[in-house]
């Protein structure tokens, strides 16, 4: 048995348990597939008396306390190095209380009294078929967001999906709608969140669980799902300095452990090592944010109501808008707005002839004030769209260049020093000088505080 199993990996004595007690669920499962985790996640169920174990359990040890769900009996233990979930049992057996799970590989009981294996349902065999295969349609019907979730697991186990059990799913596709949004963004976040996800969110959109979702999503924004997937993939080999900038959860590493800029030696660009292509669900990249904006219309106003009905935060609304409005800008692509039936527009991009993407150093401080931090997945969608990378290696090299002043625009002075030498009041005007420094050092017209001073100075006398 796999060390989860064991109850000498446990925060807590077994002596806690009564013998009637059962680990079920996806702990079981992972320990049958020698899945490891640093994090333990135990999930127990027994006949009698579960809120009332778990509170002796926190007690003793004097960790936190949770009751979940205190009509439903189930409490929650939070360790430092884990959690452990006691629910009361479902029905008058065990068995009955695993035949109203989702999938057979979920409805595997262990005692770890009498270390053994409780599976009615043909788990393991499923296990070693990696199928998921479900319990029954009215299990599915009984809590509709196992419809997607069955596609979610497929992707985080490596499985297939059973034939039948897709059949079914595909026929009680519609009722998918009736769940709360928050909980379909958590799986579809998931199915985002790595490559592995990408085929069987395809899937998901075949078997209709996104229609009522993403109803402007269409086979082509599939197809550049798996495309920004692949481009990203590219862009470890290439440019693996970028590629971080495309996995948010690089970012909490010190400075001197991420890759050089671009413009590094090959030796220096080959030395860190790559960010891998997949993330928790719950991690929010601007990889996973460039995908989710290809599911959208290119009609920034719908996107952000699909965005808001599916409870995105406003600070991820906002950045797929930023992503829509600047990737024409950036792309050798430019939206085609195609109104279905509904008056959805469809994610469409019609593809131009290629023109090089030479600009003025205006039109790329414009063009990076403009994209600001969503350059990384605005850059890595135009790629996905078919501009080729050396178009863009100016921009992205402009990115991965800190002090930049095209890229990250910083003022020779501040706002207080403008007032004080120029001795004006505080207002927009200051605001307005500072952006035209900022503008005039991007430009290279300027490259000093006092050469800064200069042009406020002769801009306000004109003003004037």
């Amino acid at each position: 048995m796999s060390s989860a199993l064991s109850p000498k990996t446990w925060p807590f004595s077994l002596d806690w348990l009564p013998h009637s007690a059962c680990l079920v669920g996806g702990t079981v499962r992972d320990a049958l597939l020698e899945r490891e985790s640093e994090y333990l996640d135990l999930d127990f169920v027994m006949p009698v008396g579960a809120v009332e174990t778990a509170q002796a359990i926190a007690r003793h040890h004097k960790a936190g306390f949770v009751l979940l769900d205190a009509e439903r009996q189930i409490a929650r233990v939070v360790f430092e190095q884990g959690t452990a979930d006691f629910a009361q049992q479902v029905g008058s057996t065990l068995e009955a209380d695993l035949e109203r799970r989702d999938f057979t590989v979920n409805a595997i009981a262990y005692n770890p009294h009498t270390d053994q294996l409780l599976d009615p349902l043909h788990g393991y065999a499923d296990l070693q078929k990696h199928q998921l295969r479900m319990v029954s349609p009215e299990n599915l019907r009984e809590d509709p967001l196992r419809l997607l979730r069955a596609y979610r697991q497929a992707a985080q186990l490596g499985f297939t999906v059973e034939a039948e059990t897709r059949s079914v799913i595909r026929t009680l596709a519609p009722l998918l709608q009736r769940i709360a949004a928050e909980r379909v963004q958590s799986e579809l976040n998931y199915l985002l969140s790595s490559t592995r996800g990408t085929t069987w969110l395809t899937m998901a959109w075949q078997d209709a669980l996104l229609d009522d979702w993403f109803p402007a999503a269409t086979a082509q924004s599939l197809a550049l799902v798996a495309a920004i997937d692949h481009t990203a993939g590219m862009l470890q080999e290439t440019i693996p300095a970028f590629a971080w900038e495309l996995f948010s959860r690089i970012r909490n590493l010190p400075k001197n452990q991420r890759p050089k800029p671009c413009n590094s030696s090959d030796s220096e660009r080959s030395s860190p090592p790559k960010p891998e292509l997949t993330v928790t669900g719950s991690t929010r990249t601007w990889l996973t944010t460039a995908k989710l904006a290809s599911l959208l219309p290119v009609n920034v106003a719908q996107a952000e109501l699909q965005l808001k009905r599916l409870k995105y935060s406003r600070t991820e609304v906002q950045a797929v808008s930023t992503i829509l409005r600047s990737l024409p800008q950036l792309c050798l692509t430019e939206p085609l707005d195609v109104a279905s039936a509904d008056g959805v527009s469809s994610a469409t991009w019609n593809l131009k002839p290629f023109t090089h993407l030479e600009r003025s150093l205006r039109e790329q401080y414009e063009f990076f004030q403009s994209a600001g931090a969503t350059f990384p997945a605005t850059a890595l969608l135009a790629i996905a769209l078919g501009t080729p990378v050396e178009a863009i290696a100016p921009l992205i090299h402009r990115f991965l260049t800190p002090d930049d002043p095209v890229a990250h625009a910083s003022s020779l002075l501040t706002g207080q020093d403008l007032m004080t030498a120029l001795k004006l009041p505080a207002g927009p005007r200051i605001g307005r000088l500072l952006s035209a420094i900022q503008l005039a050092r991007a430009e290279a017209k300027i490259t000093t505080p006092a050469e800064a001073l200069q042009l406020a100075a002769k801009l306000v006398e004109s003003e004037e």
